[in-house]
């Protein structure tokens, strides 16, 4: 709910502005260098393009600092309403199942840290945490607005459905995640939408996690834009991906999610269907190489223009599916 108490909402949006900016600019090159200097630097796989040796040795992990932005500016500007809770505690449990994979990833001293089955037992864990949590919320509640059906309640599996969101928009940001300032850029993109839609619901308090987390997505492109000098790593792109279904859960966009990320959407379904077509073919493949953006690379596009092309789309979703919503 809009309220009238404490400061006017437009001072607490410049709060989630600026100090999301201002933390990720000044700690930023400190934060390569201790990065760095720890051995939390890339590894490439075998399968990668060619092209993405050069980015081997990259500092990796800074979604960290995308996350301490986030808590900072939403704690400052949004208080420890119920809302904010919520969504920061997306953000920081996918943020730590991120976290723990990359740190793996680095120990082992290869690409991939959580096996697969592993990753995904404590993302679904998690995930029916937070759809739990949000079925039980008197503000979110069960109910869901469904195309041709209306608004429908869910009960219980709301849980399910919530938790669905969180896991496949984690994973969703993390396959974007593949070239400089792609999944920083597209979730900057994504979240203006949420700041409309939570303003639209009257959740002031929505907007302003919203606001935060666009503003510390587009300041991390100082650090990540080509050519990148830090990667915000799993810690980041998992964190990013759950608090963009949490923001939906919080606006009740539920099915407008699909649309706003319709980019991480199209990501995720091509390696799916590279998965499925591969296997009932023997071998065949729809595209050069999945996820989306790596068959753009093969084709020979530029590195800066899959960039480019893709966050003109992003931004095409999201007028879309702001319509779809309203």
């Amino acid at each position: 709910m809009m309220d009238g108490l404490g400061p006017p909402l437009w001072l607490r949006f410049l709060v989630a502005t600026v100090i999301p900016v201002a933390i990720v600019v000044a700690a930023g090159p400190r934060t390569v260098h201790l990065l760095s200097a720890w051995g939390q630097r890339q590894r490439i796989r075998d399968d990668a393009p060619a092209r993405h040796l050069g980015k081997a040795g990259t500092p990796t992990m800074g979604g960290v600092l995308i996350i301490l932005a986030v808590l900072t500016a939403a704690l400052l500007a949004g208080g420890a309403s119920p809302v904010v809770r919520f969504g920061l505690g997306a953000l920081v449990a996918f943020g730590a199942i991120g976290l723990w994979d990359d740190l793996l990833a680095v120990r082992r001293n290869r690409n991939l840290g959580l096996r697969a089955r592993e990753r995904l037992a404590l993302q679904t864990a998690a995930g029916l945490f937070l759809g739990w949590w949000a079925a039980a919320s008197s503000w979110i509640g069960t109910t869901m607005t469904l195309p041709v059906l209306g608004v429908a309640n869910l009960g219980p599996a709301y849980a399910v459905v919530a938790a669905l969101l969180f896991v496949g928009f984690a994973n969703a940001v993390n396959l974007t995640d593949g070239l400089d300032g792609l999944a920083a850029g597209l979730v900057a993109v994504a979240s203006v939408g949420f700041v409309a839609l939570a303003l639209r619901a009257r959740q002031a308090d929505g907007a302003v996690l919203a606001v935060a987390v666009s503003a510390a997505a587009a300041a991390f492109l100082t650090l990540n834009a080509h050519p990148a000098r830090l990667f915000m790593g799993d810690v980041g792109s998992n964190a990013l991906g759950a608090v963009l279904a949490a923001l939906a859960l919080i606006t009740k966009a539920e099915v407008a999610l699909m649309v706003i990320g319709g980019v991480f959407v199209a990501e995720a379904a091509s390696v799916l269907l590279q998965v499925a077509y591969f296997k009932s073919t023997g071998g065949r493949r729809i595209f050069r190489m999945s996820p989306l953006h790596h068959h753009f690379e093969l084709v020979g596009w530029p590195e800066t223009r899959i960039v480019q092309r893709f966050y003109w789309a992003g931004s095409i979703c999201l007028l879309v599916g702001l319509l779809i919503a309203g």
